[in-house]
């Protein structure tokens, strides 16, 4: 197989005309032997899909085949690199009409130039883009929902409908494939769930030792005595943080002391969220509980210096990464009913306590998610070591196995084979 470049190119480059375009019937002939998949993400910054990208990128690589990339950049490519993925840079984020038809001829020159075999979208923008450009190239296009998006009226349906077109769609959670199946009853037969791969190699409580811990609350701020309560996902509104903040202000009403949430996701500042996030944190008197920390550079370390982690989101979210991370790292989650679903974590009512691996709470109830803390706070420690520990061993089995990359493969190979 040639060697690929990993340097990133421009869209200038991919439109260049002196490329010449390879014949479809080479493409064709090119599939039976390798795939050779397109894969389109606004970024690859941070967040589900970004991570989808990469993730995608090794299966590929792993198996001999190729990946080429299209996205608008960010701090994950070097990892795209050290895949033997090819990466192109394009921003096909834009919801601009124009903007999606000239990215849809630019994909089809990059389609016929690298002789793709399948175009695979991960969000709604370049989606369009991307099976214009498949259906001009006569590929198979699929698209992958990393969250269940928000329809408030018929225009959002309709932007949102061309995750559904795509000859497979690919949910990440048995959640997130219900929620696909009820709104759009005609995709039915072309979904299928595949849970997201994780490398846990660096999350082994074993290899983190106490003076990593103490060196990231430190770097928080926060003293030897202080419960600390991570919450993960971006600063984001659908994400739920003010759900934390206004259960922070129920801890303390009723007495609680010795505790504090620090919130771990990025904050990329393109929306009024943080701000209000701030306000409310004021408004309730919790600045003194709350900590807004950003990413962390040591984050299982930072899992470890936890006695439990939060994932409070507001809006349907599919396999969260984080949340298996910090079971990996045999922490107790707490996680909202959009947050995630059974075939993530086990809570009561649905197993029995002595399965739990963390509990459950109605997406914005506040006041459930502050009984959850308290029963967890209030445990024996020898229960939240059980808990974690058996978290540990789920997140483990369902997710550190090859199971979703032979899928994802299988599922490449049989759309190629059918239009040969």
């Amino acid at each position: 197989m040639a060697t690929i470049s990993t340097a990133a190119r421009s869209a200038d480059y991919i439109a260049h005309p002196d490329c010449q375009d390879a014949p479809v019937s080479t493409v064709a002939r090119v599939a039976a032997r390798a795939l050779a998949v397109l894969i389109v993400v606004p970024t690859v910054e941070a967040g589900a899909a970004d991570e989808g990208a990469v993730e995608l990128a090794d299966i590929l690589s792993a198996d001999g085949h190729r990946a080429i990339v299209v996205s608008g950049g960010g701090r994950l490519e070097p990892r795209l690199a050290a895949s033997g993925a090819e990466m192109m840079r394009l921003d096909v984020a834009s919801r601009s009409p124009l903007a999606i038809l000239r990215n849809a001829f630019i994909l089809k020159r990059l389609i016929t130039q690298h002789r793709c075999t399948v175009v695979h979208a991960l969000a709604r923008a370049p989606a369009w883009s991307a099976l214009i450009a498949a259906r001009m190239a006569g590929l198979p296009f699929v698209t992958t929902w990393y969250n269940g998006f928000r329809e408030q009226n018929i225009f959002k349906r309709f932007y949102n409908g061309v995750m559904v077109r795509g000859e497979r769609v690919i949910a990440v959670s048995n959640q997130i494939a219900d929620a696909i199946a009820t709104r759009y009853s005609g995709a039915s037969g072309r979904i299928v769930v595949v849970p997201a791969r994780i490398n846990f190699d660096g999350f082994d409580p074993a290899l983190v030792t106490p003076r990593r811990v103490a060196a990231v609350r430190s770097a928080w701020d926060i003293g030897a005595d202080t419960r600390v309560i991570v919450v993960i996902g971006r600063i984001l509104r659908r994400k739920g943080h003010h759900v934390v903040v206004q259960a922070a202000g129920r801890l303390k009403d009723m007495g609680l002391r010795d505790f504090t949430f620090v919130f771990v996701g990025e904050d990329d500042g393109r929306s009024s969220y943080s701000g209000e996030l701030w306000d409310l944190v004021l408004a309730t008197r919790t600045s003194d509980v709350i900590r807004i920390v950003g990413q962390p550079d040591d984050v299982p370390a930072a899992y470890r210096a936890a006695i439990a982690v939060v994932s409070p989101a507001i809006q349907l979210g599919g396999s969260q990464r984080a949340m298996l991370e910090a079971m990996a790292m045999e922490r107790p989650v707490i996680a909202s009913d959009l947050a995630a679903g059974s075939d993530i974590v086990l809570a009561p009512p649905t197993v029995a306590e002595d399965r739990m691996t963390g509990l459950s709470f109605r997406s914005g109830d506040d006041g459930e998610l502050a009984a959850a803390l308290i029963r967890l706070l209030s445990a024996p420690e020898s229960t939240r070591l059980a808990v974690g520990r058996r978290g540990r061993e789920r997140a483990i089995a369902k997710f550190a196995t090859q199971d979703s990359a032979a899928q994802m493969l299988a599922i490449y190979a049989e759309l190629v084979q059918s239009r040969i």
